[in-house]
């Protein structure tokens, strides 16, 4: 462990970023409001914990998974989980050094269900299987056809149940694409040229293709006196996204440049014709010392038969975290929501509903609350795309605890319909999803 002053503790070890150690279960939670009795399931969030209380980057720490349980209009329980993978086991461990391992996982960035399974994940190793209680289960490593690591970004393809996802790597292959069945079988695996190894946090779906940022953060030990990871910001790489058909191999990839910049998270992209769109968060730079490039939402236009790519700014709000309904992930998509950005913190002062069809937004103020994510529910009664609600983690510095609230996406603006009072805090974290029951 870095020896480190009070007065050097980073921001993702202090209030509300700092870790929480105990394991808690709680039930009857108490509501104000109704919840709408057509959610069945469990918003689950997950996020970096450090069990020691220290770590040397926000990214690094053990996996901690938080749930709420909602059925037939009540809260049912409350509960948080440390991901028990071999990393967690061995207090002392080195994760940076623990790369070559696919066990050695903090489980810490993502938690999503496919094919029968909840899976906590993060970029380096394998997916860790928990069950609905949180508890882990272990790795899966696709009746070992996995042999690396997987992104903590996958996509489920609202067509066809396929499970789309990649790994990226500091040694070649540096980038290889799988496609996971709608059953859950790992049908290809394909490595990708690229020039170089890069963080690739996430990619994107159509219908019809994948389409990858290949951007210039690059993989090099340099980086660790800068940001504490491996990473270097060198725009002499160049930028660009990479479109192949879904069941395509390397030689089907078509490059195209675009100017230098770095996305963590897309919203959606989908085909009009033979044009893709996509939706991003884009930030100038990343990993850039002394560079503090916030994100913003952006359209990419690529147009596959000039060999062009456009570049709009549609907001120019701190947004990231963005999310669509899951009916239409690779689809054409009206709506979209995000967390607005407190100043200075990746916590969510407010959450914005984006209609990009008449490029407007609604802005649902959490009124000194800190939030996280914005997981858009589907009203399984809903006809229109934002039937629905918008769930989120919300922190009250007030009281040092957590709330769930639920609002109704087609009142973005109005008060939340539900708010789920939690006896504990949860810490500001990375990503979850609502994993309905009978998934």
């Amino acid at each position: 462990m870095t020896e480190q002053t009070a007065e050097a503790t980073p921001f993702w070890l202090t209030e509300n970023f700092a870790p929480v150690h105990e394991e808690v279960t709680a039930t009857d939670l108490k509501v104000t409001g109704t919840i709408p009795s057509a959610l069945s399931g469990r918003l689950l969030r997950n996020g970096a914990n450090p069990q020691s209380g220290w770590s040397d980057h926000w990214f690094l720490g053990n996996g901690m998974l938080h749930g709420v349980e909602i059925r037939d209009g009540k809260a049912n329980w409350y509960r948080n989980r440390y991901v028990k993978t071999p990393f967690f086991l061995k207090p002392d461990a080195d994760v940076m050094e623990s790369l070559g391992d696919m066990n050695m996982s903090t489980a810490n960035t993502n938690v999503i269900h496919h094919a029968g399974k909840i899976m906590a994940l993060e970029e380096g190793h394998w997916p860790f299987v928990v069950d609905d209680q949180l508890e882990t289960v272990g790795p899966n490593n696709y009746a070992g056809k996995l042999t690396g690591p997987m992104t903590a970004h996958p996509k489920t393809c609202a067509a066809t149940g396929e499970m789309l996802a990649f790994a990226y790597s500091m040694m070649e292959p540096y980038l290889t694409y799988y496609r996971i069945s709608a059953s859950g079988e790992l049908l290809q695996v394909e490595p990708i040229t690229v020039g170089a190894g890069t963080m690739i946090h996430d990619f994107n779906i159509t219908r019809n293709n994948v389409v990858f940022m290949d951007l210039p953060a690059l993989w090099n030990l340099e980086g660790i006196a800068d940001s504490g990871l491996p990473i270097v910001w060198d725009e002499s790489y160049g930028a660009r996204l990479g479109v192949m058909p879904r069941n395509g191999s390397d030689k089907d990839v078509t490059w195209y440049e675009i100017n230098p910049c770095y996305v963590f998270h897309p919203l959606n992209a989908y085909e009009d014709g033979n044009k893709i769109i996509l939706d991003v968060c884009r930030m100038e730079d990343a990993m850039k010392p002394g560079s503090e490039a916030p994100p913003m939402l952006y359209r990419w236009v690529i147009d596959q038969d000039k060999g062009t790519v456009s570049e709009t700014q549609l907001d120019d709000r701190v947004v990231d975290f963005p999310r669509v309904c899951d009916t239409v992930v690779g689809l054409k998509n009206r709506y979209g929501y995000a967390a607005a950005f407190a100043p200075n913190l990746p916590v969510a002062a407010g959450l914005i509903k984006y209609d990009l069809d008449s490029s407007s937004s609604s802005y649902h103020d959490l009124k000194g609350g800190q939030g996280s994510e914005a997981v858009f529910v589907k009203d399984p009664a809903g006809s229109s795309e934002d039937d629905g609600w918008v769930l989120s983690y919300v922190y009250r510095p007030e009281t040092n605890q957590s709330d769930v609230v639920i609002v109704d996406s087609r009142h973005f603006d109005q008060e939340p319909v539900a708010t789920i009072h939690l006896p504990v805090r949860v810490p500001a974290g990375f990503h979850g999803n609502w994993v309905p029951d009978g998934y």
